[in-house]
């Protein structure tokens, strides 16, 4: 699959600055993998709101170094932030303590709004710390990145596949609903509309399995057996030395904060 996408491909995050313009994008894919994983470990043990707050300031100074465009990557995580916010603004109601207010008879309580401010901060820290740290690389050099990392060969196949055929279903839908409206097919809310959406499902089903065959088919003419052929060396530098250092120095850092204000 090395062919599929080059250096210049779209990286996960669709954000990605290029490799030579941050600080960040010249260091080993592996060590930012690790970094990535042991941050949000250590993030999402914090307790306490001064460690939490901590932790987002070092996401956001990550931002800093990785020459992202600050206002496109911060809407992408509040686009994340809309997932959990009912769940949030519930929380108040939900968890026992003092009660601040109450609305249609039902108290809110200054440790559910605790709780719900420690469970966004935890995860604008790590969703961003991700897409920093691992969303800049390309599908391919993190299917490298992750086989380099004795992560298990299917794992990293499936990862590879859906990463670049999902651009390729989504061509596929666009295609079919432009037929459908080009046959005067308008959405509504009746049983036609529901069978023709059904319709368009079961198609796309249907093309997924040919297109998936005719895959498998083309990759047993060119030799594929089952490995991962890495077109790319990954080396450890000084740079990542010291970048890994840095990371722990931090994580040591949250950890103490965290105790400090227990």
């Amino acid at each position: 699959m090395g062919h599929v996408l080059t250096n210049g491909a779209a990286t996960l995050t669709e954000t990605g600055a290029e490799r030579s313009a941050s600080l960040l994008g010249a260091l080993d894919p592996r060590a930012r993998i690790l970094a990535a994983l042991t941050y949000g470990i250590t993030v999402v043990a914090l307790d306490t709101l001064p460690a939490l707050t901590l932790a987002l300031t070092l996401s956001l100074t990550l931002l800093a170094l990785s020459g992202l465009p600050a206002g496109r990557t911060l809407k992408r995580v509040a686009m994340v932030d809309g997932f959990i916010l009912f769940m949030l603004a519930l929380l108040p109601f939900t968890v026992p303590g003092d009660p601040m207010f109450t609305l249609f008879g039902y108290p809110a309580s200054w440790q559910g709004l605790a709780r719900a401010i420690d469970i966004g901060l935890t995860a604008n820290a790590v969703v961003l710390a991700l897409m920093v740290l691992v969303g800049t690389l390309e599908p391919v050099t993190l299917g490298h990145a992750l086989h380099r990392l004795r992560v298990p060969e299917t794992l990293v196949h499936l990862m590879m596949f859906t990463v670049r055929y999902i651009e390729v279903l989504r061509e596929e839908y666009l295609r079919l609903r432009a037929a459908m409206k080009v046959r005067g097919f308008r959405p509504g809310t009746n049983w036609h509309s529901y069978r023709s959406f059904g319709y368009l499902v079961g198609m796309m089903m249907v093309r997924a399995i040919e297109r998936s065959e005719r895959l498998l088919g083309a990759m047993k003419c060119r030799g594929f057996s089952g490995r991962i052929v890495l077109l790319q060396e990954f080396r450890t530098t000084r740079a990542d030395t010291l970048f890994a250092l840095v990371v722990l120095a931090c994580l040591i850092a949250l950890a103490a904060v965290d105790l400090t204000w227990r």
